[in-house]
Parts: C-alpha cells; sequence; structure tokens
C-alpha cells in the first residue's frame, strides 16, 4: 500500500462532459482556488486548444499563483501524421505553461485499429515520440493509460507495451483508466500486481495511478482497492461528475483514504472544507446537492426519531461512521432545534462575530435559517448573505437604505429587435426620498443600475462595485411557470467578491432580493473598514 497518495481531480475538464455540467472560466478560476486551498495535489484546467474558453482559462491561470497544487494541461499523443514539434495538440498544451502536463494514449488495441487507425507498432512509436518531446519541455509528466483494463483483459502483452513505450518516454506517473468503468472490484488487484511486477522487471520506480470510471457503480471501490494495491495517485472528481455516470467520486474516496485507510495526504490537512468544496461546485454548476451522498450529503449525518436519535445523542458512534465534523458537516437531529448550531457557531467565528451557544440570538438565527431553508435558500455560494442574516439577528444595525418600490418594464415594440428595459425604484436613505430610472439589458441589469443610480451619491464607493455573475435555479419544477427559483449574484470590488441569493416565484423579485444584499455587503465592508 503507498504511503503518500496524491489527488489528482479533473472536475474542470472531465467533470465538465457531464450532462448538464457547465462552468464559466470565471467558475472554473474559483473552483481551481479552492482545489488548490485544500490541498488537492494536481488540478487539471482542461484540454488547450479545444475552445476558446479552454485558452482563455489558462491564459488567466498564468497570473494566478497556486499555494500547493500543481495545474494541469491534458491532451492526446501526437497525431500519426505529424512529428512532435509540428502537432497542433503537443504545441497547445506547451503554450498552456503548466507545470504539469497529462498525456493519454491508447492501451486497448481495438482503439488502436478502429479508432486511431493505424498499426500497433505505429501507436507505440507515437505514445513514445509524445512524450519524450514533453518530458524536457515540462516539469512533470503523466501518462494516462486510457482504456487500460479493457486492453489489459483484451491483450495484456500489448497493454504492457504502452507502459512501457511511455516510461521510455519520461512518465512519472502511469495512470490506469477504466475509461468505460464496466470493471468491477475483484478484477482490479490481480491486473495492478501484474503491472507492478512489469514495472520492477523494467527497473522503473513511476507511480501508479488509477482513473475509474462509475458505469458499473464501483468507481470509489475500484479507487480505494488500487490504493490498497500500491497506486498512489488517485484521479476523480468532485461529487462524482463525468460523462455518462460519472467519475471516481473524491469526496468519497479522499475521507475513506484518510479516515478508514489511514494515508496520508496534503488533501487531509484541510478535509474539514471537503463539505464546503462539494457544495460550491454545486452552485457554481448551478445543479441540486445530492442530499443523500456520502460524507458530504445534507442527510449522510442526519437521524429522525425513535431508537436512531436516542443512541445517537447518548454515543454519536452508534450510528455514524465517523464524525461529521472531520469533512466539514455537521450532524442533524431532524426532531431537534439542536441541528445547525454547531455550524453557526463556526460561521460566526469566520466573520468575527462574538456568539456562543447559548446566546439569544442563536435561537433566532437557527429558526430563521431554517425558515428561509425551507423556502429554498441556500448560503453554500452565498455566505455573505447568510453573514448578512447572522448580523441582523444579533442587532446589529445595516440599514444603509429603505426600499419603498421598485418597476420594471419590458418594451417588445418590434419583433426584430430586443426589447427595451427600464426600472424605476423609490427609497431612502435617512429622512432622504430617492426616486430614480435607469435603462438596461434586460430586467435584471436595469434593476442593478437602478439601484446603483439612486445610491451612488450617497454611497461613492458603490462605483467600485460590480456584477460578475448571475445564476437562476428553479426550485421545483412540477409548476411550471409558476415555480419558485433562486437567484445566485456574484459580486466584486477593488479587494474581495461575495455571493449573495434571493428565492421567490417571481425572478425580478428573486433578483431584486440579491442585489440588495449585494449593496448591503458591500455596503457593510466598508462601515467596517472605515471603523
Amino acid at each position: 500500500m503507498a504511503g503518500t497518495i496524491e489527488f489528482y481531480d479533473t472536475t474542470l475538464r472531465d467533470g465538465t462532459q457531464a450532462e448538464n455540467f457547465n462552468l464559466s472560466v470565471d467558475d472554473k478560476i474559483r473552483i481551481t482556488k479552492q482545489l488548490d486551498k485544500i490541498g488537492i495535489d494536481f488540478i487539471e484546467g482542461g484540454w488547450p486548444g479545444s475552445s476558446p474558453l479552454a485558452v482563455e482559462y489558462f491564459e488567466k491561470m498564468k497570473d494566478i499563483e497556486l499555494r500547493h497544487a500543481r495545474l494541469t494541461a491534458f491532451g492526446s499523443t501526437r497525431h500519426f501524421q505529424n512529428p512532435p514539434d509540428r502537432d497542433p495538440n503537443l504545441q497547445a498544451l506547451l503554450a498552456a505553461e503548466t507545470p504539469a502536463i497529462t498525456i493519454f494514449g491508447k492501451s486497448w488495441d481495438i482503439h488502436v485499429h478502429d479508432a486511431l487507425r493505424i498499426e500497433l507498432e505505429d501507436n507505440l512509436q507515437i505514445i513514445e515520440d509524445s512524450l519524450t518531446y514533453l518530458r524536457p519541455r515540462v516539469k512533470h509528466l503523466i501518462y494516462d493509460a486510457e482504456h487500460f483494463f479493457d486492453g489489459f483483459k483484451k491483450n495484456r502483452e500489448y497493454c504492457l507495451a504502452t507502459l512501457g513505450r511511455a516510461l521510455i518516454g519520461g512518465a512519472e506517473t502511469l495512470v490506469l483508466c477504466d475509461t468505460n468503468g464496466g470493471t468491477l472490484p475483484h478484477e482490479i488487484p490481480p491486473i495492478i500486481e501484474r503491472v507492478k511486477q512489469f514495472l520492477e522487471e523494467q527497473g522503473s520506480t513511476a507511480r501508479i495511478g488509477i482513473h475509474p470510471h462509475n458505469d458499473s457503480e464501483t468507481a470509489v471501490a475500484n479507487a480505494l482497492i488500487g490504493v490498497s494495491m500500491g497506486a498512489g495517485q488517485v484521479q476523480g472528481t468532485i461529487n462524482g461528475y463525468g460523462e455518462r455516470c460519472g467519475n471516481g467520486n473524491l469526496t468519497s474516496i479522499i475521507p475513506a483514504v484518510i479516515f478508514k485507510m489511514g494515508l496520508e495526504a496534503e488533501v487531509g490537512k484541510k478535509i474539514d472544507k471537503l463539505y464546503s468544496t462539494s457544495r460550491l461546485i454545486n452552485e457554481l454548476a448551478n445543479l441540486p446537492h445530492n442530499r443523500y451522498q456520502p460524507y458530504v450529503g445534507e442527510s449522510a449525518f442526519a437521524h429522525k426519531g425513535g431508537i436512531h436519535v436516542s443512541a445517537v445523542q447518548r454515543n454519536p458512534l452508534t450510528y455514524e461512521h465517523i464524525e461529521p465534523e472531520k469533512v466539514g458537516n455537521v450532524r442533524r437531529i431532524l426532531i431537534s432545534d439542536q441541528a445547525g448550531k454547531s455550524n453557526v457557531l463556526h460561521k460566526a467565528k469566520k466573520y468575527g462575530l462574538n456568539l456562543d451557544a447559548d446566546d439569544p440570538a442563536m435561537v433566532s438565527i437557527i429558526k430563521e435559517l431554517k425558515d428561509l431553508e425551507n423556502q429554498g435558500y441556500q448560503y453554500e455560494g452565498a455566505e455573505a448573505s447568510f453573514e448578512l442574516l447572522m448580523r441582523r439577528a444579533m442587532g446589529m444595525d445595516l440599514n444603509f437604505f429603505t426600499f419603498e418600490g421598485f418597476r420594471v418594464m419590458n418594451h417588445k415594440y418590434r419583433m426584430d429587435k430586443p426589447p427595451l428595459t427600464e426600472a424605476t425604484i423609490r427609497l431612502y436613505v435617512d429622512s432622504r426620498e430617492v426616486h430614480t430610472a435607469s435603462m438596461g439589458d434586460g430586467p435584471v441589469n436595469a434593476l442593478d443600475r437602478a439601484m446603483r443610480k439612486a445610491l451612488t451619491r450617497f454611497y461613492p464607493s458603490l462605483e467600485e462595485m460590480e456584477l460578475i455573475d448571475y445564476k437562476v435555479r428553479v426550485l421545483s419544477g412540477e409548476h411550471g411557470t409558476q415555480a419558485k427559483v433562486r437567484v445566485l449574484v456574484e459580486s466584486r470590488d477593488n479587494t474581495s467578491q461575495w455571493g449573495t441569493v434571493g428565492v421567490s416565484i417571481n425572478i425580478i423579485e428573486a433578483s431584486w432580493q440579491a442585489l440588495t444584499d449585494a449593496i448591503n455587503y458591500k455596503l457593510m465592508k466598508d462601515k467596517q473598514a472605515d471603523a
């Protein structure tokens, strides 16, 4: 069994191949920073040159310094007709200027014949040539052996030969991929054992990695068995996102490796951030949380009534396999008002608020939080709204302005032209009434502009604030166009960025709630800075 395990995250590449999973460049950068923060060792940013968005991401990342993780560019071996120095794919990988490159090649002879349509020896040559060309030009070189387990079962000698050529080319890690996700756990040990024997025969100290897919619902099990057999690197995605049925779920694999197998990894030092990381990525991808997900699901440590609750209150070990706080989750006693206290206290400390468990404000915060969550509010991607909620419950003055009303009008005057949109707003700052209007590119933009126009004369610092992201999620589809929606707004100024949330059956009202919180949070920050 390997000692220190490397975790390689491919959420930004393999994960985005999942149906309905989409991320903007700014989303990807935010996720990259979060993965670095929790100690992921390699972050696969995507396939350079595959799209303008991929090019933009890698260009922007050149100006961002990661504290631990090594950003990784992903691509294929050279095209058979191209020498390495004139192969567009290899050149795009180098142009990304990442400290690590992962390159994949064909391990299964059927893919060589039917997909590449070249001879078996030709495939061996392009693997060796591609890695040999990249090796002196990149610090870390990883080889993904695509379809390795299927290839091994059909033609093991050729499959091992592909690994041999990757070693000659200079790969430091050989990743065994179950690309189709059809391998079962009991098939993993003898195959890895043969690979280890092969490496010994070659006199190689290369690290073995494993990259499982979940088409047989065994990706997590296959990863853990791979680690138990000596794999030193695990590739997967947060929440298991990926093409078809997904990838190995790192939010399950990481705690199992750290807590159950007792192995060391950098991410083990920040594993209590796993829950928040899981939920952040769901929010940025605009996808619902899987409440039943192990370790990080809302129901993972939830107990409801009867014998279970009684036993857990005496000794949590009776019905919990680990302490929820270890992964940043919380125990939830569904019939008790105690649920959520530890989480609120954690947030209070983070926000610099003087709050203890017996504070009367705690009851108010918990009650309001539960009421709002029942309405559809979620705060994982909107911590600014949650901080404002806590401060109001604690009696802190956040009345920078008072709304009296707003109106948004869309005028579709020609079918071949976009509608004209105007927002009118009336509010008070202290006792001074402001009544103003603004045009905009759509109702939310018009409302945002009208609010800024009304308030900037009193609070000039709002000029440096901008809205950088806007997401809408339908919370319940059975009501059709009457469904409730949740709006998530991301804002920033010259020093920081923050998220706010609003919920309503009216998308404009939900947007107004989120925009109002965004402005209040900005003004609160400024007031604190001036104090």
